[in-house]
């Protein structure tokens, strides 16, 4: 089956890399057109013009999703692009304070911190702007781009569907050096579910994704250590990571029609992940 979303038109955040991008580029392939929003400019950008070379639709947005105006500003750009707004994927997120997309050798420096100090990158001990920062893109950031983004959908009277990424780990914490992310993300989830009955008034359906352990630039620092690798392996009936693209038809299904009677659902892709812990 193809052209799934023909004549839709998606705005998704978080879209230069990982889970976002998979889902900007699957969506498109099924006809969408695509609005490709992120804190890198360049890096939408050129998400958005390997959409186009590959014959799909789509426009670059930078958007800071923890601001207000920004969020705003991204849902005027979506409207005045391709007329009006369907499904919704706020995908931006950071895996922690210092986490900087696709650069390893920090990420890996943070979480080797993490191991040296559990207690001391904990919530007890961390500084609170550590806190308000991954809080503000993870959960208060999905918040803002709903809030904006819904607005022109409702006004239109047409339907739609959103898809928020939570995490695996909002319903399975794994301790406190990553209390904010998993809080954050369980507030995901919660919030999806708090919205979809008033949602559902409008036709328009949300549910939620919580990923396990997937390829992307979050997980590389993981997989570069081969004994932390197969720790995180070990944990993984299936015995590896899912790649990008199966997260993609996860939300594939959520944003068609084929999932028309879900709504304020958790779909949680993870391999069979049992923690040990």
């Amino acid at each position: 089956m193809s052209g799934r979303l023909e004549g839709k038109r998606a705005v998704i955040t978080g879209a230069a890399n990982g889970l976002g991008r998979a889902c900007a580029e699957r969506f498109a392939e099924e006809g969408a057109s695509i609005v490709v929003a992120d804190l890198l400019a360049d890096g939408a950008e050129e998400a958005a013009e390997a959409i186009r070379a590959a014959g799909g639709t789509a426009v670059a947005v930078q958007v800071d999703t923890r601001h207000d105006e920004s969020n705003a500003a991204l849902a005027k750009s979506a409207v005045e692009a391709f007329g009006g707004i369907d499904i919704v994927i706020p995908a931006a997120g950071v895996a922690h304070p210092g986490y900087i997309t696709n650069d390893v050798e920090n990420n890996a420096q943070h979480l080797a911190a993490f191991a040296e100090d559990p207690l001391g990158h904990s919530f007890i001990y961390q500084p609170l702007e550590m806190w308000d920062y991954v809080m503000d893109v993870n959960f208060t950031g999905v918040l803002l781009t709903l809030r904006h983004t819904l607005r022109p959908m409702i006004e239109a009277g047409e339907g739609g569907s959103v898809v928020t990424i939570a995490s695996i780990l909002a319903k399975l914490p794994v301790g406190a050096s990553s209390a904010a992310y998993q809080v954050a993300k369980a507030g995901v989830w919660m919030l999806t579910k708090s919205m979809a009955p008033e949602l559902a008034k409008h036709d328009i359906r949300i549910n939620s994704i919580g990923p396990g352990y997937f390829e992307t630039s979050m997980t590389e620092m993981l997989r570069l250590d081969e004994a932390t690798k197969q720790a995180v392996l070990g944990m993984v009936p299936l015995g590896r990571m899912g790649t990008p693209r199966e997260l993609a038809n996860t939300a594939l299904f959520l944003a068609s029609e084929e999932s028309s009677y879900f709504t304020g659902q958790l779909l949680i892709p993870d391999g069979g992940w049992f923690p040990t812990a």
